[in-house]
């Protein structure tokens, strides 16, 4: 599985993105929100969703992490496959399609080409609660809550001891509680 692929833009267009990284050229589908971040740039890195099927092997890219889950989201919706979340979220930016799930607008989503009555409500009954999560005020301390764990298990894979890197962690981002992940192992490793 791929994380994301990383390299010069060998083509662009606002459906897709040719990057070629190791002189292999991927050609990856994108949303207009990830076009418009690619636009007038040399090089690319594309978070990667791979959609393998009996008749193709197809590549989605989004310029960030926020969008790729969100389109993961979509795609788990019964009848929703990944051109139908791809156009959904050219339509809309990650704030904005959240903002319309949260708040229910059902006639935003039904205004996207392709989602009819049924499937903007599926859309909304289904996400509701996920997307609800992410956009609530606890989602500063769920994103700090991540970075401590993620830097906790990076501290032990580098061979410190993992209650140690514990005090240590929960030291700096309390200094900090907005501190980036890189932030927090560097200082981490200075005071270990």
């Amino acid at each position: 599985m791929y994380e994301y692929i990383k390299g010069k833009i060998d083509e662009l267009s606002p459906a897709m993105a040719v990057i070629e990284a190791s002189q292999i050229g991927y050609a990856i589908n994108i949303s207009l929100n990830t076009y418009a971040a690619l636009e007038g740039k040399a090089e690319a890195k594309l978070y990667i969703y791979e959609a393998i099927r009996e008749d193709a092997f197809v590549l989605y890219g989004f310029s960030e992490k926020s969008e790729r889950e969100l389109f993961l989201l979509l795609i788990s919706v019964s009848g929703v496959g990944a051109n139908t979340a791809r156009m959904i979220l050219s339509s809309f930016s990650v704030d904005e399609l959240q903002a319309i799930i949260s708040g229910e607008n059902v006639n935003q989503l039904k205004a996207v080409k392709g989602i009819g009555l049924k499937t903007a409500q599926r859309i909304i009954v289904d996400l509701k609660d996920k997307v609800g999560k992410e956009t609530n005020p606890l989602g500063a301390q769920i994103q700090v809550n991540n970075n401590r764990e993620e830097a906790l298990t990076a501290l032990v894979l580098l061979g410190f001891n993992r209650s140690a890197s514990a005090k240590v962690v929960d030291k700096i981002i309390a200094s900090d509680p907005a501190i980036t992940l890189e932030k927090i192992i560097k200082e981490a490793l200075k005071q270990l």
